[in-house]
């Protein structure tokens, strides 16, 4: 007889996770905070929105769900990246980081975010 260990839905835990930091940060884009917000953006970033959306990723890759696997574990890895790249920007770690630099990697994300968008419509015959 043959153990088979089931595994809860881990999309919730993605959708919380990429959800609660991008308010954050949003909260933190439109100056409504005391400005020390940041630090707990790139907390949730790092942690939350990243590590545990990651893990999210992880875990429909094992229930055989693919597209919330690399949907999820891709935006875990987003929000690791740019909690970084903010992190050694605002701590003087890169200082030849500008502008341009930040949009070029929200314009590679806008591209890939659209494909998800075009692959979601088509997976789930929803008629734009």
């Amino acid at each position: 007889m043959a153990i088979v260990a089931k595994i809860a839905n881990p999309a919730p835990l993605g959708l919380f996770a990429f959800g609660i930091t991008t308010i954050l940060l949003n909260f933190e884009n439109a100056g409504i905070s005391s400005g020390h917000l940041l630090n707990l953006v790139l907390a949730h970033g790092t942690f939350y929105g990243g590590a545990s959306q990651f893990a999210a990723g992880m875990w429909e890759f094992a229930a055989n769900n693919i597209f919330g696997a690399s949907a999820f574990s891709t935006f875990g890895a987003f929000w690791v990246s740019l909690s970084v790249f903010i992190w050694a920007h605002e701590g003087k770690l890169y200082p030849m980081a500008s502008e341009l630099d930040m949009t070029i990697f929200f314009c590679v994300w806008g591209v890939f975010v659209t494909m998800l968008t075009a692959i979601t419509a088509r997976i789930s015959q929803v008629h734009f």
